[in-house]
């Protein structure tokens, strides 16, 4: 087990606990209380956090491994999930929320891009890739979790 593989576990799911535990106490308050629209708007912020923060990783990559083709590709893919979550910071949070999952099932079909080798298949390590991917459908799920609760 590598060292990378040891610390994006440990980053990652530190970040996937905050905010499963966010989602949780979002969808616990009343849909009609006041609070729950602030609750619901910092579930949103974190998520365009934890969205540009995962799709970023993929620029990273693409520095480290800039002349392979296609990875022009990976970069306008992060820089427009960052613009999603930039848009989201102001959208109602019900709106922001709701598009977020849309943009995390989005990422989790890019990092799957990357195995069939549509994108660059050695982009990024595999594990990363399909972890992400995984990731990413979790955290979209969580996004939505309060609009099921409603």
């Amino acid at each position: 087990m590598s060292e990378a593989f040891r610390t994006v576990v440990v980053a990652f799911g530190g970040l996937a606990l905050g905010f499963t535990w966010q989602s949780i106490r979002t969808s616990a308050v009343p849909a009609s209380s006041p609070d729950r629209l602030i609750a619901e708007l910092r579930l949103a912020q974190f998520a365009a956090l934890i969205l540009t923060l995962t799709a970023g990783a993929y620029i990273g990559f693409a520095v480290v491994h800039e002349n392979q083709p296609g990875v022009g590709l990976d970069v306008a893919f992060a820089v427009g999930f960052l613009l999603v979550a930039a848009v989201t910071m102001v959208r109602d949070p019900r709106q922001g929320l709701t598009i977020l999952a849309l943009a995390f099932a989005g990422h989790a079909i890019v990092d799957v891009l990357h195995r069939p080798g549509l994108l660059p298949p050695d982009l990024a390590p595999r594990w990363y890739s399909i972890g992400c991917a995984v990731y990413d459908v979790y955290l979209g799920a969580l996004c939505y979790l309060p609009m099921l609760r409603r």
